[in-house]
């Protein structure tokens, strides 16, 4: 049983109020014929053995859901049976992939055609550069600026596709550590007076919280 402790104190040598929390853990007492013996078990969680495979590795539940998040999106999700997240990432990934696609297409168009303008002899009509929006500017200050607003938005998009692959392989993890973790109602709460250290002669008296985890 695991026992969270919290102790409110006022008192002589205490300035303010005191949060002193203490973690407590009680031993299992097996009792074998006449004599008794007290020992002490610590049961790690399904999530923390490698109790998984993963191209002949063997590894822990959260590390492969992590490597499959990473090797292909959705992957991760799909290990941990969480089915109703496939629209969630494949909506986020392909949302950010088209505004990446579009920004980079229109960055390209501007570019080249900001080349085409400059190595032509005798100069191009703007309205004959290849690319159907770049051929409509009408000068290559414009030109110019179209390439500097393209450049930025695709560069914005590449961080946003970074940020929601990245959430996509962090979820994956979370929820493989999740899978395992207790959230039992076994929990009891007790209020009792305590007394608390304190750098004075006397000791500081106070409440203490304790939350049991059993």
């Amino acid at each position: 049983m695991m026992s969270l402790v919290v102790r409110f104190g006022w008192g002589a040598g205490l300035a303010g109020l005191l949060l002193l929390p203490v973690f407590t853990s009680q031993a299992q007492t097996v009792t074998a014929g006449p004599d008794s013996v007290q020992v002490t078990t610590k049961a790690a969680p399904d999530t923390a053995r490698m109790t998984e495979r993963l191209f002949g590795m063997r590894m822990t539940r959260p590390k492969k859901a992590t490597l499959l998040a990473l090797v292909l999106p959705g992957a991760g999700q799909v290990y941990n049976r969480r089915w109703w997240k496939l629209p969630l990432v494949y909506g986020g990934l392909g949302g950010v992939g088209y505004g990446l696609f579009f920004y980079q297409t229109r960055y390209r168009e501007y570019a080249d055609g900001k080349d085409e303008y400059l190595n032509s002899n005798p100069r191009k009509a703007f309205g004959d550069l290849k690319g159907e929006n770049v051929s409509q500017e009408t000068s290559i200050e414009n030109i110019q600026r179209g390439i500097v607003f393209y450049r930025r938005n695709r560069d914005t998009f590449i961080a946003y596709t970074a940020l929601v692959y990245g959430i996509t392989v962090l979820d994956a993890l979370v929820d493989a550590h999740l899978r395992d973790f207790d959230i039992s109602d076994d929990l009891s709460l007790r209020v009792e007076p305590t007394l608390l250290p304190s750098q004075t002669v006397a000791p500081g008296a106070g409440l203490a919280l304790s939350l049991h985890f059993k």
